[in-house]
């Protein structure tokens, strides 16, 4: 049943490059921040033109290892939705999960915070 609802989802646009090496979040932590309601948004330009690339974090505040995991793919859903659009390449981004905001809020409003936030921080 998962892979029918994948195969018939709508195709938002490619996922960004995801971020792995701990260098490269602790370089996007240097960098411009923008908390928001459901998460905190930490962004850095690194100076090229290559693809922007994306990662998510979630430290034990969150819970337990089921509820971290949860928060996690709920900021990368809302990633898969926007940042195709709306990153700038050249750029890295890491989604920092908040206590209980991240896993209860709207995903709507999750949308809209990531939205309001990659505003901010490209201003």
């Amino acid at each position: 049943m998962a892979a029918f609802r994948m195969a018939n989802s709508p195709d938002h646009g490619k996922m960004p490059e995801i971020l792995k090496k701990r260098a490269d979040f602790l370089a996007a932590a240097r960098g411009r921040r923008q908390g928001t309601a459901g998460f905190l948004l930490q962004a850095r330009d690194r100076g090229d033109d290559a693809p922007a690339r994306v990662g998510f974090t979630c430290s034990k505040k969150i819970g337990n290892a089921v509820m971290r995991n949860r928060a996690k793919r709920r900021l990368r859903a809302i990633a898969r939705l926007k940042l195709p659009d709306a990153a700038r390449q050249g750029w890295d981004y890491v989604l920092v999960g908040r206590p209980d905001a991240t896993i209860n809020r709207d995903f709507g409003d999750l949308c809209d915070d990531l939205s309001h936030a990659l505003r901010k921080v490209h201003r």
